[in-house]
């Protein structure tokens, strides 16, 4: 009598719906919601207690990316599995199907943003890899690989969606392919800069701080960006160069030199004795030698010719800094002890003169800029 009285309870219909439909719906929802709970703070922390144990970040990344899916997918198999237990008619229309339907577009947009997730663990490991060679790449080429792959799993997930909404899908790239050829002329200077971009990341010609010279342009990089990139000229003027034109420009590249170098010839007056000319070779070649900023993996100092009014001496050397203003003060230190040692040893530099012969008198014209000099 009383298995009677609750079965015809659990018959009772509420709606058109019976009361144990209903009942199970509830119970399939609860058990969601409690499995639901049971992921979020148990099972979530104990993996986080797993992953920090282990030296990699990668573990950590996974599990941040999974965990919101996970959790939503747990909650719509419940919702989905409770509308199925409600058992809803056919007619008029065709609701089951259409709960079948929904619950696929909705698994299918739960894996899509899962792998939009996931991208972040791609991006991560590709920047540890480029970091082992090149900081800078790491940092430019990274994101820019982690973006194009989220466009693709986003372009991708859309034709997914729209494949299960029952559409056909290769009428719609048909469509697109005649659409993309006219954005694509549209934006080829767009794509050239990108691939520009892509060009310098890999060829590394330079990096953001260093000084470069090409064309009409000459001063620091400030930022390479995916389109242009930005350089501080001398005047403190900003030039905006497109990146496809770093790609057929001959870049001089300043800050990558090792050493910089100092070429120069001085000249003494005519009258010198060899033998202090010798001298002050000696003695110039020491002052290269005792200087600390001076670099002694190559230095010359010669004794190399008969200029047309003076003894050229050739000094030739470089200094350990590439900075500019050290290397001026380099290069005015050693100068300064080169006039010292000229005068210590009673030579005079020598400066554009001419002698003049008339005949056979002994009378002589010395020009020496622009004073004229009578000698008998």
């Amino acid at each position: 009598m009383a298995f009677t009285s609750l079965k015809t309870w659990l018959n009772f219909e509420f709606f058109g719906t019976e009361l144990y439909q209903i009942l199970s719906a509830f119970v399939i929802l609860l058990l969601a919601l409690l499995l639901k709970k049971i992921f979020d703070h148990y099972l979530v922390q104990f993996a986080k207690k797993i992953t920090k144990k282990t030296e990699s970040n990668y573990d950590d990344l996974m599990l941040e990316a999974v965990k919101a899916p996970v959790s939503a997918l747990i909650i719509c198999i419940g919702i989905f599995y409770a509308a199925f237990a409600l058992q809803f008619p056919k007619e008029p229309y065709n609701i089951p199907e259409i709960l079948h339907n929904a619950f696929k577009i909705s698994i299918s947009v739960i894996i899509i943003w899962t792998l939009y997730r996931l991208s972040n663990l791609l991006a991560e490991f590709l920047k540890n890899v480029f970091a082992q060679t090149d900081e800078d790449v790491a940092k430019h080429f990274a994101p820019l690989i982690s973006q194009a792959l989220k466009f693709t799993i986003f372009i991708l997930g859309i034709l997914v969606l729209i494949q299960n909404m029952g559409y056909s899908v290769s009428s719609l790239i048909a469509g697109l392919g005649i659409g993309g050829l006219a954005i694509a002329l549209a934006a080829q200077e767009t794509l050239a800069n990108l691939f520009g971009t892509f060009v310098m990341l890999t060829d590394k010609p330079f990096k953001v701080g260093d000084w470069v010279q090409f064309a009409d342009v000459d001063g620091d990089v400030e930022t390479i960006g995916f389109r242009s990139t930005k350089i501080r000229t001398w005047s403190k003027s900003l030039k905006i160069v497109p990146n496809k034109l770093l790609t057929s420009e001959i870049i001089e590249n300043w800050s990558a030199m090792p050493k910089r170098r100092v070429k120069m010839t001085i000249g003494v007056t005519y009258d010198s004795p060899p033998e202090k000319v010798l001298e002050l070779r000696d003695r110039m070649e020491q002052i290269l030698v005792d200087d600390p900023d001076v670099d002694k993996g190559y230095y010359l100092v010669y004794f190399t010719g008969f200029g047309s009014s003076q003894l050229e001496i050739f000094v030739y050397y470089f200094t350990k800094t590439t900075v500019w203003k050290e290397y001026l003060e380099v290069r005015q230190r050693v100068n300064v002890k080169f006039m010292r040692v000229v005068e210590e040893l009673g030579l005079s530099f020598a400066f554009p003169s001419q002698t003049l012969y008339f005949g056979d008198s002994l009378d002589v014209i010395r020009h020496d800029n622009n004073q004229i000099t009578e000698k008998t």
